[in-house]
């Protein structure tokens, strides 16, 4: 029996974001070390060892079990994940930073179970909508459950807070939803639902109104509200057409807010200019391009599903961080995926395109 191969082209995206990503980790995290030396050494282990060792580890256990599984204990994954998300309000076992309840911390470990709450969340919506085939274009197999499962995963991240984990959890959703089959009046609905629910949280949510406003009138609060997005823009735009080089950024240190966090395509864009940031957008319109094909020649709709939304995800919140950083859209603190710190992010994002390459396997050949 002819044994089936991944997704060649999907696989070496995969391996120049990762490659790509920890080179540009790397420089940025230095920006540490010119006042924080110990907590460089902890930033840089992380990343290293939980984030990317262990995560390429996961990619090749997930990469090799059969995604047909998932689906038979989706609804136990998405419970779980569900526990798992609210442990960060148990004392002693949670623990919050800057008001957000985000962590679960064990030993000298922390991580945000929210990771594992998007790919619970991707897991079931794909399995309801899998099972219910056609029924899904209804509102009461179809619409409903979606917004019903949307709701609890909501309700779970905006307690923390955590809006911008729900808001890409979200896209990846209408993605599912779609390709399932749902109908464009409902998904004009949910459009509707979404700007109220924006303003609802820019009326009850201070930080939200003031990213909304900041983007708006950049240049009302440069000193406060306004300063990331100044620094950031001053940062890719002193880069040039070819970058002042690698490890050669100004910005990173002392003056650019999270420049390994959610500011680390500016830190990129500084060093390898205009080309080097054309090249990670393009790296990652190819990462969705190939994603997406995989897709279309699954011949299963759980399969196909869960690639749409792992992609969808991945892809999302990638160019929802490189448009905050270029003042195109709001700034939302969220984290560039492959590329930014995150042990957590990095682990869980390496073992769901895993899920993918196991699902290529499976494709129809034209």
């Amino acid at each position: 029996m002819k044994k089936l191969k991944v997704d060649i082209p999907f696989l070496v995206s995969i391996f120049i974001l990762v490659g790509a990503g920890y080179l540009i980790f790397s420089s940025a995290s230095l920006g540490l070390l010119s006042s924080q030396t110990a907590k460089y050494a902890n930033v840089a282990f992380n990343q290293t060892f939980f984030g990317l060792f262990l995560g390429v580890i996961a990619c090749i256990i997930t990469s090799q079990i059969d995604y047909k599984i998932y689906r038979k204990y989706a609804f136990y994954i998405y419970i779980i994940a569900v526990l798992f998300t609210l442990a960060v309000f148990i004392p002693g076992l949670g623990v919050e930073y800057g008001g957000a309840h985000r962590w679960i911390k064990l030993g000298l470990l922390s991580f945000q179970p929210s990771e594992f709450l998007k790919i619970g969340f991707i897991i079931f919506l794909s399995a309801w909508i899998a099972s219910v085939k056609d029924k899904a274009r209804t509102f009461r197999y179809g619409l409903l459950p979606f917004i019903i499962l949307t709701f609890i995963t909501g309700v779970i991240l905006l307690i923390q807070p955590d809006t911008d984990t729900f808001a890409i959890t979200v896209f990846a959703g209408i993605a599912i939803y779609i390709v399932g089959g749902g109908r464009w009046r409902y998904i004009l609905i949910l459009g509707i639902i979404g700007i109220m629910g924006v303003g609802v949280l820019a009326y009850t949510r201070p930080y939200v109104k003031s990213r909304i406003t900041t983007f708006i009138y950049p240049s009302m609060n440069s000193l406060s509200s306004g300063y990331q997005i100044q620094q950031s823009l001053i940062a890719v735009g002193s880069g040039g057409i070819f970058g002042r080089g690698f490890g050669q950024s100004i910005q990173k240190f002392n003056v650019l807010p999270e420049p390994i966090g959610d500011s680390i395509f500016a830190v990129a864009s500084e060093e390898f200019g205009f080309v080097g940031a054309v090249s990670i957008i393009l790296l990652f319109i190819f990462f969705a391009f190939r994603g997406l094909k995989i897709a279309n020649k699954v011949p299963d709709s759980f399969g196909r599903l869960m690639v749409v939304g792992i992609v969808i995800m991945i892809t999302s919140q990638a160019f929802v961080n490189i448009g905050a950083m270029v003042g195109v859209l709001p700034l939302s603190g969220i984290t560039l995926p492959f590329i930014s710190h995150g042990g957590t992010a990095l682990f869980m994002t390496l073992a769901e395109v895993g899920i993918i390459l196991n699902i290529s396997k499976n494709q129809k050949k034209a």
